[in-house]
């Protein structure tokens, strides 16, 4: 399979112009001509599918929630990243450009790292005109604050609360569509398939997930902004009922899945307190901006944080990273947290917790200011654990938050089905093997306000006046009926496993084996356990109810078979990636140090996966090539 991304021609500064000069465009008149689908209403979701429904494409917008304005999204808290340079302190979109491709450690494209960075300063402008609340300095301009893996100061924000903020501002645009009848919004909607007819993306299947019922929708295009798939790991900062479905059932389609095993562990969520526990709180990045990270120097210590001396604690980031301090990159600061759990060093009641402490900031800068920066995550911090972390430290650990693989998209966004276009986290695109902090949310606003609605067009262009696709063709009857047989099936089998009990054993093998740290063994060990796991889904799941009412436990059934199914794809993706790389750091490839061993003549590649089968997957690579910027070892010191 010829992976092409499209790439335009040309200087690098230039690419992103060229294509806006050259893509074939459709006229507001035929727009209206065109159905799509939007499956998704987070922040990539809704704003792709209020900018197509405004320029005239008639759009069906689907989203498992109550309301588009529960998405996951909201859940983002530090901020959205744009090279505007307010601080003067020598920030340009090439600055910004050059950190995203060293933080994702040089595995992705340059033209999409490039084309990210140029467009941020647009988002922010489009922000503050919808009224966006952010952060502002006496002056008026407005504020800007750190994020890891920079030394400058990009990151505009609404305190704790930026993904809120944006969500809102789409939210209402998309509202305003929806009341216009531009938009439909389906929403209690889970997608369980796509159609796929005559090579092309024509539809999907959805289900009512408070019926039951089983419909399906035709479409002329379809676009997959369903969010990232780190549930997987079962305990994590994502919502309980984020899911990677939609992206599993196009991969199963034709859609390769691209570089799996690349997951984020956050650095700063709180830790996990029992084995009951269903989700762990994140915690915003932009605490390190004023926090310290520190652990004591002795073992087992059981004095209070106050009353250890700074003599016998370890600010252990500010020691081994000094240029970046607390501020190091996610993926390199969480493996540090590890590193001395695991020598233990950690403190909490499970000895499983790093401390963030605010003293230092509050004594230079005053309580005043720290909430006027924290307030509301200081507020979520007490409220959870009891604990005022304006007198004693947070207690912070490592857990699973952003995926950085996803569906392999194009410079347009398309997958390798034409018609289908993957935007947000759940495209593979951006981030290489680490994402840096508050570009998640600049992410899915440029893939949906800017970049969709063009490369859109570039596509529909070519189906105009093509005869249209009906849910009574015969692709759409059979996803329906296989759709239908699959819920079936599982509600039939009357065994004795609950569905979390299976989802946390698949969780814990993860954690073990495929999360801050891997080996070979452990990844074959993976392989066979995940594989029993996926044996006792089909002989021994237990699921209560109907499917003609609201079932949440058959609605987790459906969405852990596919999460088995990824976990091995992410296992067979990091056993064959013999190198360390971002968040991929394989113990058998890194320095006396501990710090990663990249192997750029051998694996400077995207690797990108075609589904052959249950349980069959064939390795496709896309080579990177880096002709702006040279590839280099990542150094924070």
């Amino acid at each position: 399979m010829n992976l092409d991304a499209k790439i335009p021609e040309g200087d690098l500064k230039d690419k992103w112009k060229r294509y806006q000069s050259e893509c074939k465009l459709v006229n507001s008149a035929n727009k209206r001509k065109f159905d799509v689908i939007v499956v998704g209403s987070g922040l990539a979701g809704a704003s792709a599918a209020a900018t197509l429904a405004e320029a005239g494409y008639n759009v069906k917008c689907f989203c498992f929630q109550d309301s588009p304005r529960r998405a996951h999204s909201v859940a983002a808290q530090g901020g959205i990243n744009a090279a505007k340079n307010y601080k003067n302190d020598g920030d340009q979109v090439w600055r910004m450009f050059v950190d995203t491709l060293k933080g994702g450690d040089f595995r992705s494209r340059e033209a999409n790292v490039y084309r990210l960075a140029e467009l941020s300063a647009a988002v922010i402008d489009h922000f503050t005109q919808q009224g966006v609340p952010f952060a502002r300095e006496y002056a008026g301009v407005l504020s800007n604050r750190s994020f890891g893996g920079v030394q400058v100061q990009r990151t505009f924000y609404a305190r704790g609360q930026t993904g809120q903020q944006l969500l809102l501002a789409a939210y209402s645009q998309l509202s305003r569509q929806i009341e216009s009848g531009q938009v439909k919004m389906f929403s209690r909607h889970e997608m369980q398939d796509l159609v796929v007819i005559d090579g092309k993306a024509r539809g999907i299947v959805v289900r009512d997930l408070v019926t039951g019922e089983i419909d399906s929708h035709a479409a002329d295009a379809v676009v997959l902004a369903t969010g990232g798939y780190s549930k997987v790991f079962f305990l994590s900062t994502l919502a309980m009922g984020c899911n990677a479905t939609a992206i599993w059932k196009a991969h199963q389609k034709g859609a390769l899945f691209a570089a799996p095993s690349f997951t984020q562990i956050h650095p700063t969520a709180l830790p996990q307190i029992n084995e009951t526990q269903s989700k762990l709180t994140l915690m915003s990045e932009s605490l390190r901006n004023d926090g310290r990270i520190w652990v004591p120097i002795k073992k087992d210590e059981t004095r209070l944080a106050k009353d250890i001396p700074e003599a016998e604690r370890d600010y252990y980031l500010e020691r081994r990273y000094p240029a970046f301090g607390n501020l190091a990159p996610r993926d390199i600061s969480s493996r540090a947290a590890k590193e001395r759990l695991d020598q233990g060093l950690g403190v909490g009641p499970l000895k499983n917790a790093v401390y963030l402490d605010f003293k230092d900031a509050i004594a230079r800068l005053g309580q005043k200011v720290i909430s006027d920066r924290y307030g509301n995550l200081f507020e979520m911090y007490k409220k959870i654990t009891g604990i005022d972390a304006y007198l004693q430290p947070m207690l912070i650990s490592p857990a699973p938050h952003f995926s950085m693989g996803g569906l392999w998209v194009d410079y347009e966004l398309m997958t390798t089905i034409p018609g289908l276009y993957a935007i947000g986290e759940c495209n593979f695109a951006d981030h290489g093997a680490n994402r840096l902090g508050a570009n998640s949310l600049l992410q899915a606003s440029v893939d949906g306000y800017f970049i969709l609605p063009l490369t859109l067009g570039n596509y529909l262009s070519g189906e105009l006046n093509k005869a249209k696709i009906k849910t009574d063709h015969p692709a759409f009857l059979e996803a329906m009926a296989k759709a239908s047989q699959k819920i079936k099936a599982v509600l039939a089998n009357h065994g004795s496993i609950t569905v979390d009990a299976l989802h946390r054993r698949l969780g814990k093998i993860l954690w073990r084996e495929c999360a801050m740290s891997r080996n070979a063994e452990g990844l074959k060990e993976a392989i066979q356990e995940i594989r029993t796991l996926q044996k006792d889904f089909r002989e021994n799941i237990k699921v209560t109810g109907r499917d003609d009412e609201i079932n949440t436990e058959l609605d987790k059934a459906m969405r852990l078979e596919d999460f088995l199914e990824i976990a091995e794809l992410m296992c067979l993706d990091a056993l064959q990636r013999e190198e360390s790389c971002g968040a991929h750091f394989r113990e058998e490839y890194q320095t006396v140090e501990g710090e990663a061993i990249r192997n750029d003549e051998d694996f400077a590649y995207v690797s990108a996966w075609e589904f052959k089968g249950e349980g069959r997957f064939e390795l496709h690579r896309e080579a990177l090539k880096f002709e702006y910027v040279k590839a280099q070892t990542r150094n924070y010191k």
